[in-house]
């Protein structure tokens, strides 16, 4: 067969390249682009977080429910989380559905793989969901054994052309449902680093949440929103929808965010930032926060409300993340914000606390993956003395913590801030 001549090969590798080049334009501009924010500015100062008109504008604005008669009880580090969640497990007896971002091989992941199949074996609907990105790290090989012996997996956005446009849209929801009537969230990952007590860097330090009562329908129904896109199932019936009836008397409120609709956690963050009178305590492993939520915290501090940040330190998995979290420090330290670096360990868990009387706790960091990119669920928490108890937690863990300074910010030259800044362009994908 005759080859072309010269002047259309040349033209026909053009084509290619230009058409090449369209698609990385796309891919990189179109399918990595975080969504837009629908607020403009820092939410003005409204309603006090103690005032009961809060939760009817917390409950009308998200359009979740305030819903009573639960009882949720904190469980702190690896060790007693995990025990916590594969008792569960094993005494399920009609379904399970577990969401998590990370599933890593290990000794606690080969755990869980038996759990979830010993309870598959004996008959109970056993359905996981484990985001594409946060499972890579995964053992093919229990993969294959929980297909295998009857576990429902599924791999949430995997790397295909249908999903290439949301590649960069995860979910990073750790919610746990066992007979549709008992409930985990928080911020565990199924992973070996999570193992042990925070006593040293390598048992990371985190939180989560043993939940009952009506409010676990609607964790529920944060799981049956990503499985339906992931398998094609809609999950119906007493299994997964038991009748609930009170278990205590927590008022507790389920909030999400999904990509591609409005920023939710975002939007409530700020309502409740808002909302502070006197206090704002902030843990997050990932405090890299945009010029809206960075104004908010400013704007609380010029109304004389205390605002106190606890990050990850030295010890951290994102060597990225804690150099732009810098970028913002400035400002906020001139302010009279506090923030203190935790130092034993990897600090992994997220809370907010407003004033005495309110709680987020689950799955979203104060930052812009979370705000415009991830999917994210937690729990708004309306009483007094389970915000108490969490001030007790946060205090703990304050005096595990380094404060930082403005000296300390001095001390770095103009390279490393010229740095922090060129990296800053990274932020919402962090």
């Amino acid at each position: 067969m005759p080859r072309l001549p010269h002047r259309f090969r040349r033209k026909i590798r053009a084509a290619i390249a230009g058409i090449l080049a369209m698609f990385l334009f796309w891919f990189f501009v179109i399918a990595l682009m975080p969504y837009r924010r629908e607020l403009r500015s820092a939410v003005p100062a409204g309603t006090a977080a103690c005032d009961p008109q809060f939760a009817r504008d917390m409950a009308g604005l998200y359009g979740s429910p305030i819903i009573g008669g639960n009882r949720i009880e904190t469980l702190v580090n690896g060790d007693a989380i995990f025990d916590a969640m594969l008792s569960a497990i094993k005494g399920a007896q009609t379904s399970i559905t577990f969401e998590t971002y990370i599933y890593w091989s290990g000794h606690i992941a080969t755990r869980f793989c038996d759990a979830l199949i010993a309870r598959a074996q004996a008959g109970v609907t056993v359905k996981v969901l484990i985001d594409w990105a946060g499972g890579l790290p995964m053992d093919d090989g229990l993969i294959d054994h929980m297909h295998e012996r009857g576990v429902h997996l599924r791999m949430f956005r995997p790397m295909r052309p249908r999903t290439l446009s949301r590649l960069n849209n995860r979910t990073h929801r750790k919610v746990l449902v066992i007979d549709g009537k008992t409930g985990f969230i928080g911020g565990v990952g199924i992973a070996d680093v999570w193992q042990g007590n925070a006593r040293n860097p390598d048992e990371w330090r985190d939180t989560h949440y043993r939940v009952t009562g009506p409010v676990v329908a609607l964790m529920q129904n944060a799981f049956a929103h990503n499985w339906v896109e992931a398998s094609g199932e809609v999950l119906r019936g007493p299994d997964f929808y038991p009748t609930l009836h009170p278990t205590g008397d927590t008022d507790i409120q389920m909030v999400k965010s999904n990509t591609g609709s409005r920023n939710e956690i975002h939007l409530m963050f700020m309502t409740a930032i808002a909302a502070a009178e006197r206090h704002i305590r902030i843990s997050t492993p990932y405090f890299v926060p945009d010029k809206i939520a960075v104004n908010q915290l400013l704007e609380a501090r010029a109304r004389g409300v205390a605002v106190d940040l606890l990050i990850a330190g030295k010890n951290t998995d994102s060597f990225l993340v804690r150099r732009v979290s810098r970028l913002s420090w400035r400002k906020l330290l001139e302010a009279g914000v506090t923030i203190r670096e935790y130092a034993p360990t990897f600090l992994h868990a997220k809370m907010i606390v407003i004033d005495e009387c309110w709680a987020s706790v689950g799955s979203a960091n104060f930052d812009e993956r979370s705000f415009r990119l991830n999917d994210e669920a937690n729990l708004n928490v309306y009483d007094a003395a389970f915000v108490a108890e969490q001030i007790r937690i946060f205090e703990t863990d304050c005096a595990a913590a380094q404060k930082v300074s403005l000296v300390d910010l001095d001390r770095m030259g103009w390279v490393h801030h010229a740095q922090n800044a060129v990296l800053g362009l990274l932020k919402p994908h962090l």
